[in-house]
């Protein structure tokens, strides 16, 4: 819940006063700090990432709506971390190959075209047949450039999410959790990555997984439980 002094700033903030947005700033400085220190680079100095992630914070500010029933932390903190991540991506820290960012403009485009033709958002299936890029390939160019995932995005099997299969505990924890998300699926294997990223990020089945993939379902099931353990631990130790 938002306290009435704070929905008070955000109001105020949101109007461009000035003073607000300072108030706002220094009330969550620990929050902002907590997520640029996941982020920290020996070549990059950490007030340069404070200062994005309070644009970032800002910009949840605006951006925030009440209404929608969801905590403003929980908002705020992919907009921080998006702030700091498209950074460092830009300016070629986070390093992705050119094949994987020209299969990646490739997707775009066709995944753009096709909403506008389809009015949805098209399946991995109609991707793969408009691009005549394999489905995995396509789920893996999506991963490595993919921003910070919310922990709560339900799947499409049993309402499953990221957050309830980790165990996470206490809000503040969570929040970091899921900015140091990204890292824990990248240090899965190939195979294991695709699997959590079909299952949570596009609500798959592990039975059309199996498929795609050319695997049992057993298989998938195995591979998902082994693939969670590995991410609770590498979440724990971060």
């Amino acid at each position: 819940m938002i306290s009435p002094d704070t929905r008070t700033l955000m109001e105020a903030a949101r109007e461009g006063d000035n003073e607000a947005c300072t108030r706002l700033l220094q009330e969550n400085a620990g929050l902002i700090w907590s997520i640029v220190r996941r982020y920290s680079r020996r070549n990059v100095e950490m007030e340069d990432l404070y200062q994005l992630g309070c644009l970032g914070f800002l910009k949840a500010v605006r951006g925030f709506e009440p209404e929608f029933g969801t905590q403003f932390s929980t908002y705020a903190v992919p907009k921080i971390a998006g702030e700091i991540r498209r950074f460092l991506r830009d300016d070629g820290i986070v390093k992705v190959s050119r094949g994987v960012k020209e299969r990646v403009s490739v997707i775009r485009q066709a995944r753009d075209a096709l909403q506008a033709s389809l009015d949805r958002e098209p399946s991995l299936s109609e991707l793969s047949a408009e691009t005549g890029i394999p489905i995995e390939e396509i789920a893996a160019a999506d991963l490595a450039t993919a921003s910070v995932a919310s922990l709560q995005s339900e799947n499409g099997e049993g309402g499953l999410s990221l957050e309830s299969v980790l165990g996470c505990d206490g809000p503040e924890d969570l929040l970091v959790e899921k900015v140091d998300l990204h890292n824990a699926i990248a240090a899965l294997p190939e195979r294991e990555r695709k699997i959590i990223f079909l299952r949570y990020y596009k609500g798959m089945t592990q039975e059309k997984i199996a498929h795609i993939l050319g695997i049992s379902q057993v298989q998938v099931s195995r591979l998902e439980k082994k693939s969670i353990q590995a991410m609770r631990q590498t979440l724990d130790s971060g």
